[in-house]
């Protein structure tokens, strides 16, 4: 199975990245990718830029797509948002996404559903799960939060993995 980790942070190596690969720690496959968009920031509105054309059709390429961002005035990235705005319509068409957001404080915790799975299911990806909100001031517990989340969402999780396999 092919994992692609897409991180809209500005920051790279973020705890939105840790959260993320967190994340796809519970789905099966060994071919991940992670596309860490801060070491990307400078040429997203290059055209044509053919190292991110390459970029793009690996992560429209996966199979398992965890786009991640940190929550900015109550919703996802710009950063983010440009490098998605380079797929057409149905870009993503295939892929199953999880959306992934991160924030100071629970107050934003619908933005992950309000905002970020609106534009994957726009860009035509699959969303079988609900997403991921992390508070930042719970980082410490990582890993309990994210196999919680997958223990909810085990059966979506396990019909992926038998359907790839």
């Amino acid at each position: 199975m092919r994992i692609t980790v897409l991180v809209g942070n500005p920051k790279p190596l973020s705890r939105t990245r840790l959260t993320a690969e967190s994340v796809a720690d519970h789905f099966p496959g060994e071919d991940r990718l992670v596309v860490d968009l801060a070491d990307h920031a400078s040429r997203l509105f290059t055209w044509p830029d053919p190292e991110l054309d390459e970029l793009t059709a690996r992560v429209a390429a996966s199979d398992v797509l965890i786009v991640a961002s940190p929550t900015y005035k109550a919703t996802y990235t710009g950063l983010l948002k440009a490098f998605l705005d380079r797929y057409g319509s149905n870009g993503l068409a295939g892929v199953v996404a999880v959306p992934v957001m991160t924030g100071a404080a629970p107050d934003h915790a619908l933005a992950v559903e309000t905002y970020l799975r609106p534009l994957l299911v726009e860009l035509g990806a699959t969303v079988p799960t609900r997403g991921l909100y992390m508070v930042m001031s719970r980082m410490e517990s990582l890993a309990e939060i994210t196999e919680e989340w997958a223990k909810a969402h085990a059966g979506v999780l396990s019909e992926l993995g038998a359907r790839r396999a």
